[in-house]
């Protein structure tokens, strides 16, 4: 109804009148009740001048409790508290005026006793039941006229999250949905009632809820449900046609109260195939707390989040630095709305400049150094291969020089899967990088015991949302209507969500000794054509009538199934049961350094042929698959 969304809230004057009238009603219905509604007995006890002292203290105590400040349409449990409170108090302060009368003024009570017990309770259920009246009043008006409009959802989540977001429901206006029912894997709650609502056991009702009630919305709201019990609901979900919905986190509500407009759809990310990790070590607090920080790759997804996350530790300096200008700027200014009281210095630059690093590294003096950038696209690389290892190899070995003059304190480099028994020029640069600070670990190690930079390795997989991964190509293509495009119907791939990436890198930073290579226990591969199934029937569509997927053939250096150890890596565990540390054999530094210097020479001849060859001698794994570099491996 139009009227009710218009519809002004009332001066609090207006309720603290109303609730004296019923303070004053309630005194008289305790005279009334105490005297058998006897009037001349009534008259005797002077009851309206009783009642009337009656109001005014609760009148005096309102003022103190505010109890008359709640909006009476949006009443809860604290607004019965206030009224509790307000009832007891007068109560209490009438027991001392009636005991102070008696003993010192020899007077009569200003109330019989028995009169102010029933006038106190009494007063208690009518103030709490007319505010509560009116509330399920305007949730009705509100509900019942807008039948016809309403969608019908169900709550999964008898607990105290899916209360509160039934509350939330009913409390929003612009809400069209009504709740018919409740679901939840606790047998001891089945058959019971919330609200008038039933409670069924797990999904065995939900078809028959679905067809009984015509449902098109189910909002989970369980705080701790398993990634594994997630996918049974939304594929459940998907077969009866219903959208899904999630309570966000507790510490995501606004301002500690959960909003109807806060339940959001479902997305990818929720349906990771393993649980999501966690990670808190205040150590971190401990790393980079006033220290000066380098970022390289700030601008990409893993800097940008890694510089956010970075930020909530209070560096001194938060340097970042990236080569494309235009997303730099985008990431300046968001660290200017949210993140005002971080100091950052913005660095427009190339870390294959050496000069200017040099400059960088010399003006800046950073600490801790995390190392994101890179190129990571493995068939333009295939392409380019000199860019690859121009950027990857030669530019990551000029800033882990740099940070070993500078005296950095800590050199974390971020890796990939890719470097694993790699098949593609972007794997085997990033795996030659990877042997290059390792060899430099353990040379400083052997020969300046004292003090040394620590260089660490991080290694993972697909980042969910990254720019250029298959989640925002998929959402594009499917906003167009289709095709989605996937290489091979088998191909599987780790993911990760970007903050759990960046949680990775931070906390070897602070794990690490130096010389580590830290990987995630990334839970079981995603096949990518499930993936893409799973995200058009998440978009409402279904698969091969509304949008077909289309099989491209594996593009160059590409493989169907990711690794993070090659056959001759064993894993070391940790403190974390999610992370483990690779176990490799370093490099001898001066080889490893000498081969990277002919990169230079390579580079300048322009021969592509020649670079990938020489890239293969320093990793003996690297196998080309899909790719005109196969030649080489057939040549070998």
């Amino acid at each position: 109804m139009n009227f009710l969304s218009g519809l002004k809230i009332l001066p609090r004057w207006i309720i603290a009148t109303l609730d004296s009238l019923i303070l004053f009603q309630c005194a008289l219905f305790g005279y009334l009740v105490r005297f058998n509604f006897e009037l001349e007995l009534i008259e005797q006890y002077d009851a309206f001048a009783g009642s009337f002292t009656f109001m005014i203290g609760g009148l005096l105590v309102m003022q103190n409790t505010r109890s008359y400040e709640g909006i009476v349409r949006h009443t809860g449990f604290r607004d019965g508290s206030n009224i509790f409170k307000t009832v007891l108090i007068n109560f209490v302060l009438f027991l001392f005026l009636n005991f102070f009368h008696g003993n010192f003024l020899n007077d009569r009570f200003l109330l019989p006793t028995s009169v102010l017990i029933i006038a106190s309770l009494s007063a208690l259920f009518m103030l709490i039941f007319y505010r509560l009246l009116v509330k399920e009043l305007f949730v009705y008006l509100k509900n019942g006229f807008a039948e016809h409009e309403r969608k019908h959802g169900v709550i999964f989540g008898a607990g105290e999250a899916g209360i509160i977001a039934q509350e939330a429901i009913k409390r929003d206006s612009k809400t069209q949905m009504n709740i018919v029912a409740f679901l939840d894997d606790d047998p001891k709650k089945d058959g019971k009632h919330i609200d008038g609502k039933r409670i069924y056991f797990g999904l065995n009702d939900l078809e028959h809820l679905a067809k009984q009630f015509h449902i098109t919305e189910l909002i989970i709201a369980v705080r701790d449900l398993s990634v594994q019990r997630k996918n049974e609901i939304i594929d459940e979900c998907l077969r009866l046609k219903i959208s899904v919905s999630l309570v966000p986190p507790v510490d995501q509500w606004i301002n500690g109260g959960l909003t109807a407009g806060a339940i959001r759809e479902i997305k990818i990310e929720d349906l990771l195939s393993r649980e999501q990790i966690v990670l808190d070590n205040p150590r971190i607090e401990e790393d980079l707390h006033d220290k000066i920080v380098l970022v390289t790759g700030a601008a990409g997804s893993i800097g940008s989040e890694l510089c956010r996350q970075i930020s909530y530790y209070h560096p001194r300096l938060l340097v970042l630095l990236d080569i494309a200008e235009s997303p730099l700027y985008d990431v300046e200014q968001e660290f200017k709305e949210h993140h005002p009281n971080c100091s950052i210095k913005i660095i427009l630059g190339d870390v294959r400049n050496k000069k200017k690093m040099k400059e960088v590294f010399r003006e800046f003096k950073p600490q801790v150094v995390f190392h994101a950038a890179a190129y990571k696209h493995v068939p333009m690389m295939e392409n380019y291969p000199e860019e690859a290892v121009h950027s990857n190899v030669i530019g990551t070995k000029v800033l882990a020089d740099l940070a070993v003059l500078s005296q950095v304190e800590k050199f974390v480099f971020v890796s990939t899967d890719k470097a694993v028994n790699p098949t593609n020029v972007m794997g085997a640069s990033k795996r030659a990088a990877e042997m290059y600070v390792q060899a430099l670990n353990e040379y400083l190690e052997r020969n300046h015991k004292k003090y040394h930079t620590k260089f660490i390795t991080t290694r993972f997989g697909n980042v969910l949302g990254s720019n250029g991964s298959v989640i925002p190509l998929f959402k594009k293509q499917i906003l167009n209507g289709g095709p989605l495009t996937v290489t091979h119907p088998e191909i599987t791939r780790y993911f990760m969500t970007i903050p759990e990436a960046c949680q990775l890198v931070l906390e070897a930073g602070v794990m690490g000794n130096g010389g580590e290579i830290y990987v995630f226990d990334m839970g079981e591969p995603v096949k990518i054509l499930d993936l893409a199934k799973k995200m058009i029937q998440l978009s409402g569509k279904k698969v091969d009538q509304d949008i077909k997927i289309q099989f491209t053939g594996l593009r160059e250096g590409e493989k169907l199934y990711e690794e993070l150890l090659n056959d001759f890596e064993t894993v070391k565990i940790t403190h974390h049961p999610k992370i483990k540390i690779a176990q490799v054999l370093p490099a001898a530094y001066h080889k490893i350094d000498g081969q990277i210097e002919i990169f230079q020479e390579l580079i300048g001849k322009n021969s592509e042929t020649d670079l990938v060859r020489h890239l293969k001698v320093i990793v003996p794994e690297f196998i080309s698959n899909s790719s005109r570099f196969e030649v080489l491996d057939r040549m070998n």
